[in-house]
């Protein structure tokens, strides 16, 4: 099958691209080994100039990658500029501090001089989805690049021209031919690729179901495997909360990207001191949300990325709805071109309803009442996802207590859900495992090699 690129925003198809056969892979892959045995051998300076490159490069063409995101996969123009900026910082960041994080560090022993060396592990395959398809690339790649490994991404079918457009990037700023590799290959190639000698760790971002094949493909051949799975977030709005800031975030976290994105706040858990008045005010701000064309600045909520997303999301909020969640607004398709959905609220989501229990990836709030403080931590655990969290409280002491007893790989106070480079970023359950970013993220794909000198 052929990788199609359609524009979500008209249902109108942008290009094909051929699929690779086995053989090609097997030689790209090849190819990208030999590769990464030279570029383990060049200094941090080297590799810091190559990726200096990059965020330049980024930076100069910024509004050509950003169309190119919006077109492929509907996300808003402004949204996509922001992704691009994002992707240049995060080059920085690791062009800056790489030699930092894998200096090697003394070990007191019975030697007399004992240390830990941080070394590169190889290829890594970087399975990677289509909601932010720069972002994510660069994430996994920059600090990959900066530690000595070489890159092999098997992008989301459906954007084919962002994952070219990544590798020309690369290809283009001096880093070393095949070094970064795009994969044009089916999922169903995914396990070859995992299989292959030259490929020495995996890192995947994407959804629990192949995120559980990765893993089990990784764990067969026993090769170093990271996971970014999906999210259920609890938004936990307590009765002492400041309501304006809160439903402004809630709003941000909710329906940035369409509601596309793992660290969205999905479950919106609200003290019953605050519950109708929450409610009121963000039916208030999702109502005078702008749906329309993501090309258009003045858009506020652009298209589902496919229209099996935006079916699936139909599905499970009108069988919620059957079990006794109520609609408060939207809750339907939007009839016009494309996959549009309305942004919607549903209230009184209970623990028979599919809200309660799976990912809404769309633009998609639901509200739980829960009966008190205690009962809000209880109902944020809950779930088995752990990736994100948050807690809105005046009491910034008191929110850090109970952030302490959620699940999860984060909780922000007061704050917005979001990653940053300066930060880890992971989840726990079924949300994954590992850590991107920060210099944890960088030492998952190093050989922590253990020096000892009589």
């Amino acid at each position: 099958m052929p990788h199609t690129s359609l524009n979500p925003a008209t249902n109108k198809l942008l290009q094909t691209h051929p699929s690779w056969d086995a053989r090609h892979l097997e030689q790209a892959l090849e190819k990208t080994h030999k590769a990464q045995q030279a570029w383990a051998q060049t200094s941090f300076t080297q590799r810091a100039k190559v990726l200096h490159n990059v965020a330049v490069n980024l930076r100069a063409r910024r509004d050509q990658y950003a169309a190119t995101i919006t077109l492929e996969m509907g996300k808003l123009l402004r949204e996509a500029r922001a992704e691009i900026e994002k992707c240049a910082g995060v080059c920085e960041y690791y062009a800056q501090h790489a030699e930092e994080f894998m200096r090697a560090e003394p070990m007191e022993s019975d030697a007399g001089k004992s240390y830990v060396a941080y070394y590169p592990l190889g290829v890594l395959l970087a399975v990677m989805p289509w909601n932010f398809p720069f972002w994510q690339v660069f994430r996994a790649a920059a600090p990959a690049l900066m530690a000595g490994n070489a890159v092999a991404l098997k992008h989301a079918p459906n954007v084919p021209q962002c994952a070219l457009a990544v590798e020309a990037i690369f290809h283009e700023c001096g880093l070393m031919d095949g070094v970064f590799a795009n994969l044009m290959i089916e999922v169903e190639q995914v396990p070859d690729a995992i299989a292959c000698p030259h490929v020495h760790a995996v890192t995947f971002t994407g959804s629990e179901t192949a995120g559980r094949k990765v893993a089990a493909c990784a764990g067969q051949h026993l090769k170093k495997c990271v996971l970014e799975l999906g999210g259920s977030d609890p938004f936990i709005v307590l009765h002492d909360a400041d309501l304006e800031l809160a439903v402004t975030m809630a709003v941000a976290s909710r329906f940035t990207n369409c509601g596309q994105s793992c660290i969205a706040a999905k479950r919106f858990i609200a003290a019953p001191q605050i519950a109708d008045e929450f409610l009121h005010q963000l039916k208030t701000k999702v109502e005078a949300l702008v749906l329309g064309d993501p090309m258009d600045d003045t858009t506020q909520v652009g298209p589902m990325a496919r229209a099996d997303l935006r079916d699936a999301l139909h599905g499970q909020i009108s069988d919620s709805i059957a079990r006794g969640a109520v609609a408060v607004t939207g809750c339907e398709p939007v009839e016009r071109e494309g996959f549009f959905y309305q942004p919607s609220i549903l209230d009184r989501v209970n623990p028979q309803t599919r809200a309660w229990h799976e990912e809404l990836f769309g633009p998609a709030a639901i509200i739980i009442r829960a009966a008190g403080e205690a009962d809000a931590l209880r109902i944020a655990n809950e779930t088995r996802f752990g990736l994100g969290s948050s807690i809105w409280s005046k009491d910034a002491a008191r929110a850090e207590q109970l952030a302490a007893q959620i699940q999860a790989g984060c909780t922000f106070i007061n704050g917005m859900v979001k990653s940053d480079p300066r930060l880890p970023f992971g989840g726990v359950k079924a949300s994954g495992y590992g850590r991107e970013l920060s210099y944890l993220g960088m030492h998952e794909f190093v050989n922590a090699k253990t020096v000892w000198i009589r």
